[in-house]
């Protein structure tokens, strides 16, 4: 019996050895499967603060040229960098810099349009001017070739009849258009009857109608 009881407490023993060994060894972590999990998740969390920050530093540089863009319209545009009392000293929002900007392109439209109808007056001026020049050469070069022609046929008189025709038809449209309000408006009305009733076309047929009158005052 003594025997037995030994065998009995040894078999115990190892019971209870193996019992805590299987025991340690669960708590003892995975093999190879775990840790290459473990070793896994640094890596992925890492590229996804790459990616964040990639995405954070292209949004900032999306924002910076906006940014400088509508700093360039504030520069550009003589309307933004003007006091806006209504706004006091408060930086101008972006709505109100494309307003301003919108308004200052159409009103350089405008001014173009103006412009390029001014410098198409000034041809028609020029050519007109080119035509009288033309004329009043040859005038010139037939009274130097031939000096004594028509000499004293024509009166003083009659010279000044054909003036005072002249200048009454003149006044006549000058008289209609003109207004005397101001001196602004006076000069304004001035440069409009020259361009509407002095072109050479209008002078001329002045010029032959006075010429008419007088012919068939003298004969």
């Amino acid at each position: 019996s003594a025997l037995f009881m030994e065998n009995a407490r040894k078999g115990s023993i190892v019971s209870r050895a193996n019992s805590i060994g299987s025991t340690s060894a669960s708590s003892v972590p995975n093999t190879d499967d775990e840790d290459s999990d473990y070793h896994q998740e640094p890596y992925k969390e890492s590229y996804k603060d790459r990616r964040r920050r990639a995405h954070t530093q292209a949004e900032q540089k999306r924002r910076d040229a906006i940014k400088k863009g509508y700093d360039d319209l504030q520069a550009i545009v003589p309307t933004c960098e003007q006091q806006d009392f209504s706004i006091g000293s408060q930086k101008l929002s972006k709505a109100i810099v494309l307003q301003k900007t919108i308004d200052y392109i159409q009103f350089l439209h405008k001014e173009k349009k103006k412009q390029e109808e001014e410098v198409s007056t000034l041809r028609k001026d020029v050519m007109a001017l080119k035509i009288m020049k033309v004329n009043y050469e040859q005038i010139v070069k037939a009274h130097q070739d031939n000096p004594n022609e028509g000499k004293d046929q024509v009166s003083d008189e009659v010279k000044f009849n054909v003036f005072q025709g002249i200048m009454d038809s003149l006044f006549q449209s000058f008289n209609a258009s003109i207004s005397v309000t101001s001196f602004q408006e006076l000069s304004a009305c001035v440069f409009s009857w020259i361009e509407e009733h002095c072109k050479p076309q209008a002078l001329r047929d002045v010029v032959i109608g006075v010429l008419h009158q007088v012919k068939s005052q003298l004969y």
